[in-house]
Order: C-alpha cells, then structure tokens, then sequence
C-alpha cells in the first residue's frame, strides 16, 4: 500500500504533463529523492493500478479549483531552503498551469533580520510583529522588494509562469496606517506603538484582477504606503488576507514553519486540524495562541470574515504542502472555519 504522501508525490510526476516539457527531468529527480527517503520503491515501480488510482484521486479537485483564485501566503522555511523553495515554485506552476488563478504574498523576515544583523541592529517581536524604526523599514523595503519578491518572479518565469512583482505601493494597491500591537496579559488588553508597522486601510484590488485577467500571477510584496507616501512594513500574514478577502478567494493558503496549531504545542497529540471562529478568538485571549501563531490565525479569520471561502494554515517544510492540501482528500495543516 503507498501512503497518502507518496501518492500525492507520485500524482506531481503523473500531472507533470500539464508543465512544460523542460521542468519533467528537475520535478523527477526530486520526486525520486524524496521518494527514495521513504520507501524502497523507486517510481518505476508503481504499477498501472497505483498510477490510475493517484491521478483518479487528483482529477476531481483540479477540476474544482479551475478558473478559482487561491491566495498563498510564502514565507518560513520554504523561503530560505533551496530544496523546498523549488518544490513550492513547481507547485505553484502546477497549479497556474491545471488553470487555478494565482496570486502570492510574500514574507522576508528572516532575511530582514539577516541584513539588520550584518548593519550590526537587533530585532525585536511585540506580539509576533517586527518593532520598526525609519531606518528598519528602509532596510524591509528593500530587502522584500528589491531583492525577495524579484527572486520569486525569476524563479517562476524560469519554470513557464508568467510572474510579476508589485509592492503595495504600486497604484496604491495597499493603502495603509499606523497598526498597535496587541498585548495581552492576564486576559487584559493593551496596544502598543512599534513603529512603521501598519496595517490595511484600503486595498485596491483592480491591478490584480487586471493582471489575473491577463494570465499574471502577482508576486506581493507587503509594504504599504501611508497618506503622506511613507512606507508602512505590514505583517504579509494580514495583507495575504487583506487581498484573498479582496479577490473573494477560494482559498487563502498560509505556509509556515510548524504543522498548524496545536492546543498545547509540546502535546503533539494536541494538534488542531479545524479550528472555529469563536474558539480561535478564546485561544489568542487566554494566550493558547501566542507569538508568531497569532497573526497567522488572525488573517485567516480576516479573511473569511471579508469574503474568503476557506483559510488554512499550512506546513512549509513538507515538500509540495501545496499540492497534498490542494489534490488530496485528506489535505494537511489547520483550517479557520
């Protein structure tokens, strides 16, 4: 019996020929790889019958999503690993290519941190958000804008895709203010100045549907611009939902650094596959939600909240997460319903 995992693995080279010729001998070599890390079954192997049953299993959902827009928040690991960054732009070229409308909003925090670190300047976190001076946010808009978000679009050109950046400072696609952090202690709550962090006043979505309605998939960077044309770092994790609220997005898919939420993170038994509204919002109070966890949860209840049909946190650090929730029955990570 070939686990769910592999299957859906195994479905990726099966429905490579929805991509372009020259990507098949890259999507195989890694296929086999990660293959070979867990069974001793090389790909050659799978007979006629697990091959029909993995593309029978796939088909159905390739169908839903066609001509659907899915938002997905990239960031964590998946940024920073060669191995799961190119397996997150096959995916995405998989996905643009079955006819799923695209549309991406990127993080940066540890590079950021990384280029604070080389001009000898510590980070620090107030309730998972970036404390941001002048000097810090020049050194976030370009580290997101300059070198990041024009990454991404290389490497999906490189594989068919036709990408392009913005920021949300193009046609003033991001309007935003100041954003106070949000502490809580002792299950008060007090709000606290951290800078140039903002947060979503206006989104003027127009220029993504333009470039959706051209084939584009936009590559969001998430800064901001304020009503006197400075620049606002904001939290991708809120403008990923800001925008998949927009667009009234199928799905807003958030990748992170952990398997989703947990009740009770050393419990792994605790681990929360469907999380409602109301029960989120308790969590974050009495602090069972904290840190970094909380503006993950928080823009996936924005987002429903504005129109979105499904939000869902997401392991990063699993090769091809995107395809095993997309085409799978079983899907992975956390939904906010």
């Amino acid at each position: 019996m070939i686990d769910e995992t592999l299957k859906v693995e195994f479905a990726t080279e099966i429905l490579k020929k929805f991509l372009p010729e020259e990507m098949h001998d890259e999507i195989l070599k890694e296929l086999n790889a990660e293959l070979d890390k867990k069974t001793s079954a090389p790909i050659e192997t799978f007979t006629a019958s697990d091959r029909a049953a993995i593309l029978v299993e796939a088909l159905p959902y390739i169908q839903e999503f066609h001509g659907k827009t899915i938002v997905i928040k990239y960031g964590g690991n998946a940024m920073v690993n060669d191995e799961l960054k190119a397996s997150v732009m096959q995916d995405i070229a998989l996905m643009k290519f079955v006819g799923i409308n695209v549309v991406i909003v990127h993080g940066g925090g540890p590079e950021i941190t990384g280029f604070l670190k080389k001009l000898g300047k510590e980070s620090s976190f107030v309730s998972g958000l970036r404390v941001t001076d002048e000097e810090t946010v020049e050194i976030a808009e370009m580290v997101l804008c300059g070198k990041i978000n024009s990454e991404i679009v290389t490497l999906l050109n490189r594989r068919g895709v036709r990408a392009v950046g913005l920021s949300g400072k193009d046609a003033d696609l991001i309007q935003a203010e100041k954003k106070l952090a949000t502490v809580y202690d002792g299950g008060e709550k007090t709000k606290v100045d951290i800078g140039y962090v903002g947060k979503s006043k206006q989104v003027n979505i127009k220029i993504v549907n333009d470039l959706i309605s051209q084939d584009y998939v936009p590559v969001i960077a998430p800064i901001g611009v304020g009503e006197d044309g400075e620049s606002y770092n904001i939290n991708a994790d809120y403008v990923a939902a800001d925008i998949a609220g927009a667009l009234k997005a199928e799905k807003l898919l958030l990748l992170t650094d952990t398997e989703g939420v947990y009740k009770n993170f050393e419990d792994k038994q605790s681990f929360i596959s469907a999380l409602k509204a109301d029960e989120a919002r308790q969590f974050i109070k009495d602090g069972v939600i904290s840190g970094g966890m909380i503006p993950k949860v928080e823009a996936c209840l924005r987002a429903l909240d504005r129109g979105t049909n499904k939000a869902y946190i997401i392991d990063g650090r699993l090769p091809h997460s995107l395809i095993l929730e997309l085409f799978t029955a079983s899907g992975i990570g956390t939904e906010v319903e």
